[in-house]
Formats: C-alpha cells, structure tokens, sequence
C-alpha cells in the first residue's frame, strides 16, 4: 500500500481514459476510429480522453457506455475523482491557510 501515505493519496487516480482505451482495445476489439464513428463522435475528441489530455463529460460517458454495454457513473466517478485529487494538490497550500468556521452552539 505505497500509495496511501496518512490517508492522502500520492499516485493519481486512473483517468478514465484509461480504462476506455482496454475495453475498446482488448474487450471489444474496435479501432478508435471505428468506436467514435459507432460513438457519433470526432476520432480526435475520443482520442484525446483516451490519451488523458481531455476530461471525460457527460455526454463522452453515456455514449460510451452504450457502445460498451456499462454504466456511464463509472467513468464520471473516475473523473470527480482525478480532478479532485489534482484540485487538493494544486490548492493545497491555500486549503491549508482558510480558516475553518467553528459550529455554531445551540441556544
């Protein structure tokens, strides 16, 4: 368990470009060209996540759980996860100066 150092997370989450890229490769035996024609999507835009260097939306999620037969939560999951990872690394030195508001007592 190298990851997980005091709970915090050192190695990001898989994007779930990832994972897309083994199912359309291994599982379903398509090119991507031919997963994004049955998609209804750019060969570029499935690419692009494929490859991590875009997000997954909504939109990228249903289609692709359709062609797959899956659950489009999964991927978005996937994505939350990996942005927040990135956002809490990358905020992380203003996260640590923001001073919690103490609960109010009831009267």
């Amino acid at each position: 368990m190298g990851e997980l150092s005091l709970g915090i997370q050192t190695r990001p989450p898989t994007h779930p470009g990832e994972l897309m890229r083994e199912i359309i490769e291994e599982h379903a035996r398509l090119s991507v060209t031919d997963a994004a024609r049955r998609m209804g999507v750019s060969r570029q835009a499935l690419h692009a996540v494929l490859c991590g260097r875009s997000a997954m939306s909504a939109d990228m999620a249903l289609r692709f759980a359709r062609l797959v037969g899956g659950r489009a939560e999964l991927f978005l999951r996937m994505q939350e996860n990996l942005d927040l990872w990135s956002a809490r690394r990358r905020l992380a030195g203003r996260l640590a100066r923001i001073e919690p508001v103490a609960p109010k007592r009831a009267a």
